[in-house]
């Protein structure tokens, strides 16, 4: 079984019996799979935008356990130790630990982004919370304009949301 294939059972473990979550990290990976695809990103850096689609929100759990609420700023505070525990025992590589667990550190902090990987990650996250959360057109249409920067997540996003580019 290949590595990504583990994490996702090694999620699905640790969000056992709540599909919202489970759900919401395969959506958010099939569509971080199909941007990095579709713009072309090595074999490296599609493995790093795949294995954080899957582990983005795994602070979640914590945040609520310790602070009865999962805000942003609390994933992020809470998510890296846990992903790299996971990741660790899962076999992956040193390099790619430590820039998922930078994303999964800073997945809410929109101005932090720095390089294709993450923001690929936070197109995704952002497709489908835009669903997920039923925004009104207007937020998605501002978020849109100032955060997207692939031409892959834009299409996606004027396609589920009759956006014009």
């Amino acid at each position: 079984m290949s590595l990504l294939n583990n994490l996702v059972f090694e999620m699905m473990k640790y969000y056992r019996n709540d599909p919202k979550q489970i759900n919401h990290f395969i959506k958010v990976h099939a569509y971080a799979k199909l941007i990095a695809e579709e713009e072309y990103l090595d074999k490296d850096l599609q493995l790093i935008v795949e294995t954080v689609a899957y582990i983005h929100d795994i602070g979640i759990k914590n945040a609520l356990a310790k602070y009865n609420s999962s805000v942003g700023k609390l994933q992020e505070k809470e998510g890296p130790d846990e992903a790299r525990k996971m990741l660790t025992a899962l076999g992956y590589q040193e390099n790619v630990i430590e820039r998922v667990c930078y994303i999964v550190a800073h997945h809410h902090t929109f101005e932090t982004i720095d390089g294709i990987d993450f923001q690929i990650l936070v197109e995704a996250d952002l497709l489908t919370n835009y669903y997920e959360d039923n925004l009104p057109k207007d937020n998605i249409l501002y978020s849109y304009d100032k955060i997207f920067r692939t031409e892959t997540g834009k299409r996606i996003a004027a396609e589920l949301f009759n956006i014009e580019n």
